[in-house]
């Protein structure tokens, strides 16, 4: 296994992880639930985690790809600072996870403005979860790119018209 598979192995949970959370934690807060809330903990908690994974892993992938046809440095590098953004949110949703967990279990009252700072926190991260994610996906998937004319069907249909 090489550093781009592990990279396409533990890039994934940042994103979804972060959603899942996000999702789980506004439930807790409707239903004043401490264990979806701690949950969501979790999750934020190990979302930072794999993102510093992801993080670690990029710099091999990048290496391994770079040099490939219709990638080049411009793409990668673009996904690489957005990424560095999102890892940083995902740090601080971490350790901010961290005080909540220990606010919780010490049955403090400011954890739940804690939360509400989490999930302040965890909704501006969408938009650069979703760019990360675009941005990433882009690199391997032409099709997808923004100003991308051809689609794969529509280039084999093109070629075959035109013999």
């Amino acid at each position: 296994m090489n550093d781009a598979h592990l990279h396409m192995v533990v890039n994934h949970f940042p994103i979804i992880g972060t959603i899942l959370a996000i999702g789980i934690l506004i439930a807790g807060l409707i239903l004043k639930n401490t264990t979806l809330k701690n949950t969501s903990y979790f999750l934020f908690i190990i979302a930072a985690v794999f993102g510093a994974l992801s993080m670690g892993t990029g710099e091999g992938a990048e290496k391994l790809v770079k040099d490939m046809p219709t990638i080049g440095w411009e793409i990668i590098h673009e996904h690489e600072e957005i990424a560095e953004k999102l890892a940083l949110l995902l740090y601080v949703l971490g350790l901010l996870s961290i005080v909540a967990l220990y606010l919780n279990y010490k049955k403090n009252t400011k954890e739940k403005l804690v939360s509400f700072f989490i999930l302040g926190i965890g909704i501006a991260s969408l938009f650069v979860v979703q760019k990360v994610g675009t941005s990433g996906g882009e690199i391997r998937h032409t099709e997808i790119r923004e100003g991308s004319q051809n689609t794969s069907v529509e280039k084999i249909d093109k070629d075959l018209d035109e013999k």
